[in-house]
């Protein structure tokens, strides 16, 4: 639980939050919390940012937009601590949380019991217990510290160097401590979600904290599609008397004057930010922001089908997420190619059956299947690309032979539509900033204090700061803690 802490100045009258993502939201609640008056602006007919949900294809059939499944909410110190069961948030389970089917029919599979996951791996039992064991016994601890900025003692140094001489290798060393096809390709299509190469340094880590995290809490999904998170948190907020204002962009500080807030938190890419700020960050910072790098885009894809997918791998019919990426070679060569700009024609490509562990999401027999693939950043769809909506379909079709012809209706965003759809995601970068060396220890500048921007009073939110993508709103909590600070 994350202790209430009361604001006694008198000077301290309005806060607001721009951008109402969980980070955004998860701000304005620890502000709220504070005894600040809090207002979101949200531009944006509905709140929420990357757990939206939405009935693309069929009506009745729900989609995630983006955010699907929620390892790290249940891991958030914040967010667990917060009554958001008393305003409708329930979390499910699917029976297993991970599938990544392989050619000759077998598949990795990652249950949350670390034990039965190990031994469905066969001869790499012992290697899988010893790589996740520890780290998933001591996660309680290791959270609150990679949960949060790089620069600043820790609380548990031995837990996170344990972490840290795991996490700095690149995925692809990583790897070689296992000898099955199965473990390799199961800890490399996590290794993939940071949208970076796995031959790189660091990129082991979001593998490594995905791995355990699932082991300590599972996969799980919000009933009723995730913008239940954000449903639950703005109802919570406004428990504390926050208010949001949704369908008003917020261009400028000059937009706020009628407010005059003390404290104003961005939920926004950092370019967006210095637009905002106009002119007023220090010179040092502005080109801080002006150079953040943004890395490799998605491409979404919603299906409705009817009935089940055929899995070739009957194991997979329970899993709740998806790796279509084949064995490690191929997911390292994918992603290594989306990094020089170039779409692979067999790209990486995850896929969703929330359904299974939330079957409100269907009618009728048709289900809802959420899928995006890795792409290069800002990758055009024209005439002169590849399809990429088509290479989704088939790398589904190479594990689920016959799933073309199950398709009821199909709902696409390329990455120019997902920039459209969350000003967050430049270039289709769900992750809010390459995950490249310096912007994973440092981001989004070299910085004591990541989330202050330089002009007094108004701090950076959004994933774009520690400790990054994900729906566990800490870097919403953080920024809020810096700016209550700085108000004392």
């Amino acid at each position: 639980m994350i202790p209430r802490r009361m604001i006694h100045s008198p000077d301290i009258r309005h806060a607001v939050v721009v951008g109402s993502g969980p980070n955004g939201l998860a701000g304005a609640i620890r502000l709220a919390q504070a005894g600040l008056q809090v207002t979101v602006f949200e531009a944006a007919p509905v709140i929420g940012g990357g757990t939206r949900s939405s009935q693309h294809t069929l009506p009745g059939v729900v989609h995630d937009d983006c955010a699907a499944f929620h390892p790290t909410a249940q891991a958030s110190p914040f967010l667990t601590g917060l009554p958001l069961d008393q305003f409708g948030l329930q979390w499910l389970w699917p029976e297993i949380d991970l599938a990544h089917p392989l050619d000759d029919g077998s598949a990795g599979l990652m249950w949350r019991d670390i034990s039965q996951t190990a031994a469905h791996l066969g001869r790499d039992e012992r290697a899988w217990l010893r790589s996740f064991g520890p780290i998933t016994d001591r996660l309680a601890d290791l959270i609150p510290e990679v949960l949060g900025p790089i620069l600043r003692i820790p609380h548990h140094p031995v837990t996170l160097a344990r972490f840290g001489v795991q996490a700095v290798l690149p995925a692809t060393w990583f790897a070689r401590r296992f000898t099955t096809p199965q473990a390799q390709a199961l800890f490399a299509g996590v290794a993939a979600h940071a949208l970076t190469s796995l031959r790189a340094p660091l990129s082991s880590a979001v593998g490594v904290m995905l791995i355990a995290t699932g082991h300590a809490h599972g996969w799980p999904v919000a009933k009723g599609g995730s913008a239940a998170i954000a449903t639950a948190m703005a109802g919570y907020l406004e428990s504390l008397d926050g208010q949001i204002v949704t369908g008003t962009p917020i261009t400028s500080l000059g937009d706020l004057t009628h407010l005059s807030p003390e404290i104003v938190l961005l939920d926004t890419a950092p370019r967006a930010a210095l637009e905002i700020t106009d002119g007023q960050m220090p010179p040092r910072i502005a080109r801080s922001y002006a150079r953040y790098r943004h890395g490799p885009g998605a491409h979404k894809v919603d299906f409705a089908v009817e009935g089940p997918v055929p899995w070739t791998n009957p194991d997979c019919h329970r899993a709740g997420t998806l790796h279509l990426g084949g064995p490690l070679h191929e997911i390292v060569a994918a992603e290594s190619a989306i990094g020089r700009g170039q779409m692979p024609e067999r790209p990486f490509v995850l896929v969703g059956q929330q359904y299974l562990a939330d079957p409100s999401r269907s009618v009728n027999g048709i289900n809802p299947i959420w899928a995006y693939a890795h792409v290069p950043h800002a990758h055009p769809t024209d005439p002169t690309s590849p399809d990429v909506t088509e290479a989704v379909i088939a790398q589904i079709e190479r594990f689920a032979p016959g799933f073309r012809s199950q398709i009821r209706g199909i709902f696409h965003r390329d990455s120019a539509a997902l920039e459209a759809y969350n000003p967050n995601y430049v270039g289709g970068d769900i992750a809010t900033g390459a995950a490249d060396l310096r912007q994973v220890v440092m981001r989004p500048r070299v910085a004591i204090d990541p989330y202050r921007t330089g002009v007094p009073g108004v701090y950076l939110c959004s994933a774009a700061t520690p400790p990054g993508a994900g729906v566990h709103g800490m870097c919403g909590f953080h920024a809020a803690e810096r700016a209550l600070q700085w108000a004392r």
